[in-house]
């Protein structure tokens, strides 16, 4: 496999990157974080002018016509800027499955206002007590011309600014997936405390009204349409993670090029060159297990094993990047002032959503255990 990227990606990566940096200083950081919505709307309109929204939108909606793996090289840039911006939610787990699953109207109606910033899309795939977003417990009952919806969802990312939610949900005969609007009748928002100050939501569901053209795909075959957000959505986490733990080991790798003690650099010491050089081999190896991942979802290959392998290293390389950075950093890496503690923050709740290294172990266990039986 060849892993070299083309010119488009490079210099869709570097477009990307040029306009988060030049944007997001520490002091615009604390501004934006500070405000209730955590969501810089000026930066959004300036990638959506650059038509990088529209990155794996189809050109006939006004997109640029690529796919995930150049989706995610933005959710890199994303991650490595700690950008608040509702980037994940809208264009992975919203404008992706309505390009792929949805009805012309859905898409005609959503997409255009994806790529130009108009729209904020969110999908609620966890509930309490269930780490199987493909079994959901909400339930979906037809009333009317449309469908009733009873039950809630938590960890809902942007749902105070979303248009629709992608809500999964029983039938009788299956599992739908419902366009909710987190605004209408019978919904209620909780906002939720999150390790990175990103607002997520409690979405309490009670006689919630979705009408039948709000239904992506068949109402009683949603299942699979969950599964194949579910993979994307964690490969996702795992591109956004690589761009998280490189930028905080480069951080460390800068600081202690310059911090000096006993009228050493402390670079040159044994001991801090080697925890250095092992953050280095975690982060590669997670960005070859995520490049693995995403690139065999964009091929439409089977990825099942490659994705939870992803978000294992999510998990182990965000906990000991983040840790040794903030050790070899000493006190000032858990100085609020300073700008790595977003990161080792950031980094935890990467590791945490959507089932944590744990999890997958456990599910990679039981499918070889499957396999062999």
């Amino acid at each position: 496999m060849d892993f070299a990227l083309s010119e488009e990606q490079v210099a869709l990566r570097d477009l990307a990157r040029q306009i988060l940096e030049d944007q997001l200083t520490p002091d615009r950081l604390r501004e934006v974080e500070s405000d209730p919505d955590w969501f810089d709307r000026k930066l959004w309109q300036d990638l959506a002018h650059a038509n990088l929204l529209g990155l794996a939108v189809a050109e006939q909606y006004g997109g640029m016509g690529y796919g995930f793996l150049e989706l995610c090289f933005l959710l890199e840039e994303v991650g490595r800027t700690v950008a608040p911006l509702p980037a994940l939610s809208t264009l992975v787990m919203g404008a992706l499955p309505i390009s792929e699953f949805g009805s012309d109207a859905q898409r005609e109606r959503y997409l255009p206002r994806v790529v130009s910033g108009e729209t904020v899309l969110s999908a609620a795939l966890v509930e309490e007590g269930s780490e199987d977003p493909t079994r959901p417990a909400v339930q979906a009952r037809r009333a009317g011309g449309g469908w009733r919806l009873d039950g809630s969802k938590t960890c809902v990312p942007a749902a105070h600014l979303a248009e629709r939610v992608l809500v999964p949900a029983r039938c009788e005969q299956g599992v739908g997936v419902f366009l909710l609007d987190p605004k209408g009748p019978g919904v209620q928002l909780e906002r939720l405390e999150t390790t990175n100050g990103e607002p997520q939501f409690l979405l309490s569901l009670s006689g919630a009204q979705v009408d039948a053209a709000d239904v992506l795909g068949e109402p009683s075959q949603g299942g699979p349409i969950v599964a194949w957000l579910t993979q994307r959505v964690i490969a996702a986490y795992g591109a956004t993670q690589l761009g998280v733990s490189d930028k905080a080991m480069r951080m460390t790798a800068a600081y202690t090029s310059e911090r000096e003690q006993f009228g050493r650099r402390i670079a040159t010491f044994q001991a801090v060159a080697q925890r250095a050089a092992n953050c280095y081999v975690d982060v590669e190896a997670l960005r070859l297990a995520v490049q693995q991942a995403v690139w065999r979802l964009a091929e439409g290959l089977e990825a099942s094993a490659e994705v939870a392998i992803a978000k294992y290293w999510v998990g182990d390389t965000g906990h000991r990047v983040s840790y040794a950075a903030q050790h070899l950093h000493g006190g000032i890496g858990v100085d609020i002032d300073y700008p790595l503690y977003r990161y080792c923050l950031w980094s935890k709740q990467l590791e945490l959503s959507l089932g944590s290294s744990m999890h997958q172990l456990e599910m990679i266990g039981a499918s070889l255990a499957e396999e062999r039986a």
